[in-house]
């Protein structure tokens, strides 16, 4: 970028100007803010609906026709005139500029107000940044252009080319950070080198450099810390999706969310203020509803607690679709995984603190949306007051501080499998997998009755919400056939894979882990295996009894074109020429 950008120029070339612009361009990880083209609910960087949605773990729900253009991208039938592509990339676009600004307007003081010190501090936090916001665009569109420092600001940086894959970019950035960042933060949200070294591994797994990885990941592990000094755990699986618990020794990299502090929501996650069940928490909106296929990934083996890699989809889990709310329901009492009903609000089963989930009225629209509804974006009832407000002075109570884990740990073990799969030791990635897998097995974490149904305030029993049963691979969990050594790669591979839906479904990643496992991008899983799961996925869904969602069933995946998303048509005429469209579009 150079100095002709205005931010450059109107930017005092001092300590107080940089760190002004560097705020400015934090302000962005959540994919949102207040003057923002369009609405917030088409940028948030949780990806709800580029990454979950369109990755067959939930639908869209509300009504068919409510955010129409969000019913295209589930049903796979959308184009480039879509505007949630065209917001998505003008914010990203936005927080670049502000991020070469602050290199740009950094490399122009000359008062001596930033030592040495800070200055390789500053320019390793907006090269971290720019990372970020590479990332985002690059796992959406993969051909996307790199915005380097020295690049112009000139309508969105439509006049810089899109030529193919920037991986090589990105890790860059992510590597100076990992090297010039602290160990530690004063402030939560500022990521440290062992953030940086998180999402530079991440890189490298859709880059296919399972080598390089392996060793960042390896690291991780062994020595990663979070921004505040906690050395990285698993804990309590709630607490990842509880806004007052969340800055944990989980949380790699946490895009904090703040309410109440006369922004009128634009700070809290404003992406999310649509996806609430239409009753109970915030009473509004209905969107974001679980998928059948999701929670029938749940269901586990009575005799060893492991799910059914194959044949998972076979029989829908018992369910209240096209149940009445006022007539009597029963909850399945198949043997399930426990993370379930912390991924999943579902009849019968207590939600949070605000009591057993209702059913249908709770649902905005049951037939097209499912019986499912969202809940690891939602707050607990008994803070309401302190974890939400309303949004933009209409959307009670819809905005949250529910932030983002962008990265936690359970994703660097279930990474670090991965990366063992391929390039290192069966034993090693079974190890990995059986630590995520104990958690959910530990009874301490489980969902609970409540003592009373009818005043969920006196808390719960001792008695599980469900049967849950929850085992391990090979020896640890006492069926050596079922070792990743014995059953070979090929198992192994499946096994991860399965594992990062249930531990991390409902969170945005599913889509893009889809993508970069495929053949056509250089991954190991064989070309159209993306299309062949999503396929699987759609066939399921559009025969299920009492669910006529007509985008289910006019929906196909179409391989060699759907892996990614549409350039959007306006940047492209924007650009006269400059960008070029994804295949197919």
């Amino acid at each position: 970028m150079s100095a002709t950008d205005s931010l450059v120029t109107t930017t005092p070339h001092t300590k107080a100007g940089v760190e002004s612009l560097l705020l400015k361009a934090y302000t962005f990880l959540d994919g949102t803010y207040p003057t923002q083209p369009g609405a917030t609910w088409q940028s948030g960087t949780d990806n709800w609906i580029f990454g979950s949605v369109a990755g067959g773990e939930a639908h869209k729900g509300s009504t068919p026709d409510d955010q129409y253009e969000a019913s295209t991208i589930e049903a796979y039938n959308t184009n480039s005139a879509n505007s949630y592509f065209s917001i998505k990339w003008q914010v990203n676009m936005t927080a670049l500029r502000y991020t070469n600004a602050v290199i740009s307007t950094l490399l122009l003081v000359t008062d001596g107000s930033i030592s040495t010190a800070q200055y390789t501090q500053i320019l390793a936090e907006a090269e971290f940044l720019r990372g970020f916001y590479e990332f985002e665009l690059a796992k959406l569109w993969r051909n996307v252009p790199y915005i380097a420092q020295g690049v112009t600001y000139k309508n969105g940086y439509n006049t810089v080319k899109n030529p193919g894959p920037i991986w090589a970019n990105i890790e860059s950035n992510f590597a100076y950070a990992f090297y010039n960042l602290p160990a530690t933060q004063p402030v939560i949200g500022r990521p440290n080198k062992f953030a940086a070294e998180a999402f530079l591994a991440k890189v490298f797994m859709f880059d296919h450099n399972y080598t390089r990885a392996r060793t960042y990941l390896a690291n991780l592990i062994t020595s990663g810390v979070t921004s505040a000094g906690l050395k990285y755990k698993l804990v309590n699986y709630a607490d990842n999706f509880n806004p007052s618990k969340k800055a944990n020794a989980e949380s790699v990299f946490l895009i904090r969310a703040v309410v109440n502090d006369g922004s009128q929501g634009y700070d809290g996650n404003s992406g999310d203020i649509l996806n609430f069940p239409s009753a109970g928490p915030a009473t509004c909106c209905g969107f974001f509803t679980p998928s059948f296929s999701f929670v029938n990934a749940f269901r586990t083996s009575a005799a060893t607690g492991l799910p059914a890699l194959d044949g998972y989809n076979n029989v829908d889990l018992k369910n209240d679709q096209g149940v009445a709310a006022n007539s009597a329901f029963v909850p399945a009492t198949d043997p399930l995984d426990s993370r379930l009903d912390w991924s999943v609000g579902r009849r019968g089963i207590p939600y949070l603190d605000w009591g057993v989930m209702p059913g249908a009225s709770w649902a905005r629209d049951q037939p097209d949306a499912g019986p499912y509804v969202n809940i690891k974006s939602v707050y607990y009832k008994a803070a309401q007051a302190s974890t939400s407000e309303a949004f933009g002075g209409w959307a009670s109570n819809q905005s949250t501080s529910n932030g983002y884990n962008a990265i936690r740990f359970a994703d660097i073990l279930l990474m670090a499998a991965e990366a063992e799969i391929e390039v290192g030791s069966l034993e090693t990635a079974e190890k990995y997998v059986n630590i995520v897998r104990a958690r959910a097995a530990d009874k301490a974490g489980w969902v609970y009755k409540y003592k009373n149904d009818s005043n969920p305030a006196l808390g719960y029993s001792t008695t599980p919400a469900a049967n849950y049963k929850v085992g391990l691979y090979g020896v640890a969990g006492g069926y050596a056939s079922t070792g990743f050594a014995v059953e070979g790669q090929a198992y192994a591979r499946k096994a991860v894979y399965f594992e990062r839906m249930l531990e991390l479904g409902m969170e945005g990643h599913r889509f893009f882990d889809l993508q970069r496992w495929d053949g056509r991008f250089g991954g190991p899983a064989g070309s159209g295996f993306m299309a062949q799961t999503l396929n699987s996925y759609l066939k399921h869904e559009s025969h299920i009894a009492n669910f006529p969602d007509i985008l289910q069933h006019s929906a196909v995946f179409t391989a060699g074109k759907n892996e990614i998303y549409p350039i959007p048509a306006d940047m492209i005429k924007n650009s006269k020429g400059y960008l070029t469209q994804n295949p197919g579009y």
